[in-house]
């Protein structure tokens, strides 16, 4: 693949017999049916108007169709995948922010995005699957309002337009648009199929959501530029993974924190099918993996845990921990492995090897900027870099450590605490299962720190004794002054912990 890929041509690499998608229990769909089905779906697009950087607003669950649709729509116009769980307002704002074109969902299904579309005027497409032609095959019905204006004008998609349309998560602010060029993506793709040296031999499995810059980068996109097969399963589910694993015999997976501790509740009780589908590697991103649960992955699964950082203005990956022979340093996200990637100061100046900064960014996976947002620009670059608002420390090796989320850093009376320091230290702890180390309000200093704590099966401990725990390895200020002992820990859609807001989720604010 060259620099100048497009999403289309991106396709263009695997043999037209080999599959492309597959499903559990489905048949699959080969790399030739694949090309025939998104030539089809830019065409019958394409008629009704709908072309280069058109906004299309997808809403379809995950599966084989959500993966096709994705590739279709981006090869031809662009693509803005949402979240299916969505509420009503949430789809108002959404669709309204991207000025969408059209929205596209499964027929039949009549979603809250369905009602606010056409209270907006917006025409709704809808997808009629065919899995027994192949998994992922699709028609479209298209409505009659669509197209009122006109074929779209012809002309070859270039690397400059725009593939892949998503939004920030918003936690603090109001939700950003990311544009994301098909240059942006396809130089994404070209970075993790080099870390992860994918074949055409590989088959991985898609438990990651599909609206999620994750799910269609690294789980998606990049094992096709290679001529791969990609199993798309309905989404993530504990109960199901160790079924899908005998059926499917992947050979990776990529998957948040936790998504991979929920695998090993259940790893024990599937040990003969981890035995007789060995993988290759486990990929994991989007959020911090405790360095307790990669000694946990490689000794269930006898595989290397490859841990990297992302995000969606990078068009995901930015830096990533090599495969074996190369060094995996606990803790580290590893080196560089796309993007050009710095620590520096408030002024941009590069920090020395072992200081503390901030965590900035410049390649061709990296995107342009938001859209028509020239204040948030204003900030979200310095010095021809982007800021990720990450803190992190940078070694004489060139690997990364990320020490904390800027916004996300505690300030208990002056003294800050990086909440991942504090999770890593709990998890050391043999009852602990799940932790995540959060502010909570504080009269006189402002925040203090607290933790959310899932115990192990089996296990028990107390606020005191897992305070004491922590007393011995931490300063005192860093130190929780409240435990909560959860079930579970309240996450976000793409199953990242969110820190920030959670004390008022768990009734601490």
């Amino acid at each position: 693949m060259t620099t100048a890929s497009t999403v289309r041509t991106l396709l263009d690499t695997g043999h037209a017999g080999a599959t492309a998608l597959s499903a559990p229990g489905g048949v699959p769909l080969t790399y030739g049916a694949l090309r025939a089905l998104v030539a089809e779906t830019v065409a019958a697009l394409g008629s009704r108007g709908i072309g280069q950087n058109d906004r299309v607003a997808i809403v379809l669950d995950n599966g084989p169709e959500m993966a096709a649709a994705f590739l279709a729509v981006a090869s031809g116009a662009a693509a803005a995948p949402l979240n299916p769980s969505y509420r009503a307002d949430e789809f108002e704002f959404y669709l309204t922010d991207l000025k969408a074109k059209v929205l596209l969902v499964a027929k039949g299904k009549e979603l809250p995005a369905v009602a606010v579309a056409e209270r907006l005027g917006i025409p709704v497409a809808r997808l009629v699957p065919h899995p027994e032609r192949g998994a992922g095959t699709f028609t479209l019905e298209l409505p009659e309002s669509l197209g009122l204006g006109g074929a779209a004008q012809p002309r070859a998609i270039t690397p400059e337009d725009i593939a892949l349309v998503l939004h920030t998560s918003g936690t603090t602010s109001r939700p950003k648009i990311v544009p994301l060029a098909h240059g942006n993506v396809c130089a994404s793709a070209r970075n993790i199929r080099g870390t992860l040296a994918l074949t055409a031999k590989d088959r991985g499995l898609v438990i990651m959501p599909l609206f999620h810059i994750h799910g269609l980068i690294a789980a998606l996109l990049t094992p096709l530029s290679v001529g791969g097969e990609v199993c798309c399963t309905p989404g993530f589910n504990a109960l199901k993974f160790f079924g899908w694993m005998g059926e499917v015999h992947p050979t990776w997976y990529t998957g948040v924190p936790t998504m991979h501790q929920a695998i090993l509740m259940r790893a024990a009780k599937n040990a003969d099918v981890i035995k007789a589908n060995p993988l290759r590697f486990i990929r994991s991103s989007s959020s911090s993996l405790p360095t307790t649960v990669i000694g946990e992955l490689e000794a269930v699964f006898g595989s290397p845990v490859i841990e990297s950082y992302g995000m969606t203005e990078a068009s995901h990956q930015m830096t990533s921990s090599p495969l074996p022979p190369g060094a995996r340093k606990p803790g580290s996200v590893g080196p560089a492995a796309g993007p050009e990637v710095r620590v520096v100061d408030a002024d941009g100046t590069t920090v020395p090897v072992g200081g503390t900064g901030e965590i900035v960014i410049r390649g061709e996976n990296v995107m342009g900027g938001y859209e028509n947002n020239p204040e948030a620009n204003a900030t979200a670059f310095i010095n021809g870099w982007f800021r990720t608002g990450d803190q992190g420390v940078m070694d004489a090796e060139g690997y990364l450590t990320i020490t904390g989320r800027l916004k996300e850093i505690i300030n208990r009376g002056g003294e800050k605490i990086s909440p991942r320091e504090v999770d890593e230290i709990l998890m050391e702890h043999p009852a602990v299962r799940q932790c995540v180390t959060f502010s909570v309000p504080h009269a006189m200093l402002g925040e203090e720190v607290a933790a959310a704590v899932v115990l192990r099966e089996g296990h028990q401990a107390s606020d005191k004794e897992l305070r004491q725990f922590a007393a011995v390895r931490l300063a005192d200020f860093k130190v929780p002054r409240q435990i909560l002992f959860v079930a579970e820990i309240p996450v976000g859609a793409t199953g990242k912990l969110q820190r920030i807001g959670l004390a008022q989720k768990l009734g601490l604010a």
